[in-house]
């Protein structure tokens, strides 16, 4: 996914009001961004970072400007727009990059399914039963490579990984794919610390048989892609 034109740096002064940030530019002018993130965004947010965003040409938008990366104190870059998660899974899905879902020769994006929505349908399979695959975007990374979800008490996040469940235990293909948006991540597990009931369901649902994957995306200010895959662990080493 190629941002265009490419994103613009500033600094961060701070965020607020969930979606909401005023940051600094180079010449010292201050502007308030869009902040497309309801999580804590813990670890996200270093005072004075360095920060990139994109520009929108839509006239109505109130605040034209959208946060899209930032810069931790180590050096790595971190994508905070969730909303791009979803589409870096399916340009990789459409690439056939995704080893475990290269049997798919189709998909459907916000289907209604029972208590809410997934994020896709793939079609097809070597069974042709199709699979219901969620996305989860990872930002919260610690120090030694371990990325943890989520970084808030998610009841949503709980509720998607029960319906993957309930659907594996029928016999049909379920999976949930973590989007890597941290290039500091190494290893990927649930925060049990923040919400131990998503952990329990993570491990319910992984022994029921539903395919979890992540993938870590590569970032800079003219692109973001999906690179490499990277390991899922049932609880945090």
């Amino acid at each position: 996914m190629r941002y265009e034109p490419p994103l613009a740096e500033a600094r961060l002064l701070r965020r607020y009001k969930r979606f909401l940030a005023d940051v600094v530019l180079p010449g010292g002018r201050e502007l308030t961004l869009h902040c497309p993130n309801t999580g804590s965004m813990r670890g996200c947010m270093p005072e004075g970072g360095r920060i990139w965003y994109s520009t929108s040409a839509n006239p109505g938008r109130k605040y034209p400007h959208t946060w899209e990366q930032v810069q931790t104190p180590h050096g790595h870059r971190i994508g905070i727009h969730t909303g791009r998660a979803n589409a870096l899974v399916a340009e990789a899905l459409q690439a056939r990059w995704i080893p475990e879902f290269r049997d798919y020769t189709g998909l459907r994006r916000e289907v209604k399914t029972g208590r809410s929505r997934v994020d896709f349908v793939l079609e097809g399979g070597a069974r042709g039963d199709g699979c219901h695959l969620e996305v989860k975007s990872v930002t919260l990374g610690l120090d030694g490579g371990l990325g943890l979800f989520p970084d808030a008490v998610s009841e949503r996040a709980r509720r998607h990984l029960e319906d993957l469940t309930e659907r594996a235990r029928s016999g049909l293909p379920a999976a949930l794919c973590y989007c890597v948006q941290h290039t500091g991540i190494e290893r990927v597990a649930p925060a049990d610390d923040i919400d131990p009931r998503y952990g329990d369901a993570l491990r319910r649902a992984m022994d029921a048989g539903v395919t979890v994957v992540a993938w870590q995306a590569q970032l800079d200010a003219r692109e973001i892609r999906l690179v490499r895959p990277l390991p899922v662990l049932a609880r945090a080493d």
